[in-house]
């Protein structure tokens, strides 16, 4: 297999039921069901990622819900309620890359912001492009960016399990993703803070992507 390169590799061990219904709404595999155990990993180029996901359906009984392939970046998603086969499936992609799980780039949030009691016109402009729940105007909205991409999956699941905030948008492939949730200001605070601390506790190789423009 040519040269790839390891951007993200993320386990989500048990799918929260806005993030579940979500990725139900912009996949076109098979489709998880909430506490299905899932896995999003993202590589370069992008086309590397056909190869992943042959492995990973071959070597266990794991299924796809998305394959996102683009020039420079590919992005899989694979789940099973059993979180061993996820687990395997990713220990066989990472032994057919002859990789290990702290070879995948470490995230970096670009950007993390919280808008308290937003405007009617700024919601409708959100809610012209999300793909999850719709946005009240008068809440509280949460912005997070983050490098690489996929993370952004990993960020919604973690602030859904702790805190009741509404999933507005995931955005998990490309060069930065993106999330927006929508809730009480209480509410928004708690979750911001739980995805802070998720993402700086995944380990992984040096990412200068906040250094300076991508």
């Amino acid at each position: 297999m040519a040269k790839v390169d390891l951007r993200t590799f993320v386990f989500l061990d048990s799918l929260q039921p806005q993030l579940t219904g979500y990725l139900c709404t912009i996949a076109r595999g098979y489709l998880p069901i909430t506490r299905d155990a899932a896995m999003v990993i993202e590589v370069a180029p992008g086309i590397a990622v056909n190869r992943i996901t042959d492995i990973a359906v071959k070597k266990t009984r794991v299924r796809p819900a998305i394959q996102f392939v683009e020039r420079a970046y590919g992005t899989l998603e694979f789940h099973d309620p059993d979180q061993a086969e996820v687990l395997e499936a990713g220990r066989q992609i990472l032994s057919q890359l002859e990789m290990r799980q702290e070879d995948r780039l470490k995230p970096v949030i670009m950007s993390s912001e919280i808008i308290t009691h937003l405007h009617d016109y700024q919601a409708m402009l959100i809610n012209r492009v999300r793909y999850g729940s719709m946005f009240i105007a008068g809440q509280t909205l949460y912005i997070l960016e983050v490098h690489p991409a996929g993370y952004a999956a990993f960020a919604a699941n973690e602030a859904e399990k702790t805190s009741p905030i509404t999933l507005v948008d995931v955005q998990l492939s490309g060069a930065f993703g993106r999330l927006y949730l929508s809730g009480s200001e209480a509410e928004i605070e708690e979750a911001a803070k739980a995805v802070h601390k998720a993402l700086a506790g995944i380990e992984g190789r040096e990412n200068k992507a906040g250094a300076g423009p991508a």
